[in-house]
């Protein structure tokens, strides 16, 4: 079993920054994908960014230039270093972790809030 615990949401200004962060916690765990998605009110739940064990990163087109994900892997920790942020990105982020091969597991943070007012 992997526990996450995310931090780092909170209110900011149009233009503003955050910094988001989620830590795995558990035993006897190996973590391959590490991502954020976020879900904004009436509206589905959508993918961030990712990033693998390795450093390879994805990222949604709407965050492209804005955000960085990175993570430590000796810490099992993923970072979210949200720029230049938006109305619209305001939204609850989820942190997720995918564990094992065959089954792959993910797991699934709180969800911190982010609100960005105009």
């Amino acid at each position: 079993q992997v526990q996450l615990v995310e931090s780092g949401g909170g209110l900011v200004q149009a233009g503003g920054s955050l910094r988001l962060s989620c830590a795995a916690s558990g035993r006897g765990f190996s973590i391959n994908f590490m991502g954020w998605h976020r879900q904004a009110p009436g509206k589905q739940r959508e993918l961030v960014a990712s990033i693998t064990s390795g450093g390879s990163t994805n990222y949604a087109e709407s965050v492209k230039g804005r955000f960085t994900i990175s993570r430590t892997n000796a810490k099992n920790t993923v970072y979210l270093q949200m720029n230049s942020l938006k109305p619209e990105d305001t939204a609850v982020y989820y942190c997720y972790a995918d564990s094992g091969s065959n089954p792959i597991i993910r797991y699934w943070g709180q969800g911190t809030q982010v609100t960005v007012s105009s």
